[in-house]
């Protein structure tokens, strides 16, 4: 029996670290996912420095990652968990500071929920972190009414 050949998917995913060298964190990220079997065309928006919310600890470094896949996206959501992981990635409370937080935000028009992934994000929406970058990369997706409402959280773009 052939195998399936599945069309490719554009998705986004949120990146985002505040411990030890986020940046670098980050852009080690985006190199992991550019090999991963099954991703395209990785593209990334520029990063940004951004307060946590409902959380303390220092400031996250974020960014968006726009990619082409073939992957389901519950084996994208593997492949994100796996280089969290390689990166230290622990979750010992929610909102805990983290080295890597790599989130599915949109997977092509799919709608997903499930005990263990729900897309769209359910609160991509809300946050400057993620509004900001995705902007960059896919204006049509972010209307200037949802930049306006996440106004108030403080982001700064990176020269870095």
């Amino acid at each position: 029996m052939a195998s399936m050949i599945r069309e490719p998917v554009t998705a986004y995913v949120a990146l985002g670290a505040n411990l030890g060298d986020a940046a670098g964190a980050l852009r080690e990220a985006v190199q992991s996912l550019a090999q991963t079997d099954g991703v395209s065309e990785v593209r990334c928006s520029g990063l940004y420095r951004s307060t946590p919310v409902d959380a303390s600890g220092p400031d996250f470094i974020n960014a968006v990652v726009e990619l082409r896949t073939v992957l389901t996206a519950p084996d994208l959501l593997d492949a994100l968990q796996a280089i969290e992981n390689h990166a230290g990635r622990l979750r010992p409370y929610r909102h805990a500071p983290r080295t890597l937080d790599l989130d599915l935000l949109l997977y092509g028009s799919a709608s997903v929920s499930s005990p263990r992934l729900t897309v769209p994000h359910p609160r991509m929406w809300q946050r400057a972190f993620v509004l900001v970058p995705l902007a960059e990369l896919a204006p049509h997706l972010v209307s200037a009414h949802q930049l306006a409402t996440v106004a108030e959280q403080v982001i700064e773009s990176l020269e870095v």
